[in-house]
């Protein structure tokens, strides 16, 4: 029976030009399935995901996949590797088809009838084969998300790195993407970076929230959600009285509901009169952590 791989990241380090320390000491091991990697904007994410795509070195630290060294040999580990970027550019008028083959090639699958199958059953799983010969440029948000994908598998990669996937796509669409992340994750490793909660409450078994290069937390969301039982308090309150809530509450999120402010307030006990003690979610979890930070 063959091994799962898995992907360790070791005391990963990178400091830009400009002074930004990007990422600080990262350890982080991965296992097959999907991992969400969860943190706001600037966080560092999308510099851990070039790292590991080997786009660009880190100053310090060790990355090994399959107990192999990634930065001694980035092109053999490429061999393994796919991704999925937070932003690609296309050919205009270029077919997905004759795109994803053209891509096949750069990524060395040279046998041509070889190729033009694994392109014709990846157009199928990516649900993009009724539009093969359509322009990938002419694509929709979810379209072109999904050949993205599809290119990202070109080589049968036993690592899946997809950044920011979700971002600006319809409820449907997110929902078809869903699906078919979690279909690739039976047997790959698959890292999902994002900042929308969501995306890793319904699909994540194990996760990790980094912020300003740091990782924060890891470990089940459930688990997580459950650490917070009896901690995350509810209630609606008067505009006006939001400020001095904010000023002295650990405030987790506020919304609109009715004209009037819903707080929910992350504290031991009552924080006032009128709070009530409501179930903890992934969001509270999000947002408590960046808090304690």
């Amino acid at each position: 029976m063959p091994r799962s791989p898995m992907l360790r990241i070791s005391a990963v380090s990178k400091t830009y030009p400009n002074g930004v320390k990007a990422l600080r000491g990262i350890d982080l091991t991965i296992d097959k399935g999907l991992f969400g990697l969860l943190g706001p904007n600037g966080a560092g994410k999308s510099t851990l995901m070039r790292i590991l795509a080997t786009l660009q070195a880190p100053d310090a630290g060790q990355l090994t996949f399959d107990g192999v060294d990634v930065l001694a040999d980035p092109q053999a580990h490429r061999r393994h590797l796919g991704y999925l970027p937070q932003d690609f550019g296309v050919y205009p008028g270029v077919s997905a088809e004759e795109l994803l083959d053209h891509l096949g090639v750069l990524k060395g699958l040279t046998n041509a009838r070889q190729r033009r199958e694994q392109v014709d059953a990846l157009l199928q799983q990516t649900h993009l084969h009724a539009h093969r010969k359509k322009a990938v440029s002419g694509f929709s948000g979810g379209m072109r998300q999904r050949f993205g994908i599809a290119q990202a598998l070109l080589g049968q990669p036993r690592l899946l790195i997809v950044d920011e996937p979700t971002a600006g796509l319809d409820p449907e669409e997110r929902n078809r993407f869903h699906n078919l992340l979690g279909e690739l994750a039976e047997d790959v490793v698959v890292l999902l970076s994002t900042h929308i909660v969501e995306d890793v409450r319904q699909l994540c078994p194990r996760m990790a929230i980094l912020s300003h290069g740091q990782v924060l937390c890891e470990g089940a969301p459930g688990q997580l959600v459950d650490a917070l039982t009896g901690r995350v308090w509810r209630k609606a309150v008067e505009k006006h009285e939001v400020p001095a809530l904010h000023a002295s509450q650990t405030v987790l999120s506020t919304q609109r509901s009715g004209g009037r402010a819903v707080l929910r307030v992350l504290a031991d006990a009552p924080p006032a009169p009128g709070f009530e003690c409501v179930p903890p979610d992934l969001e509270d979890v999000y947002f408590a952590t960046l808090a304690a930070k």
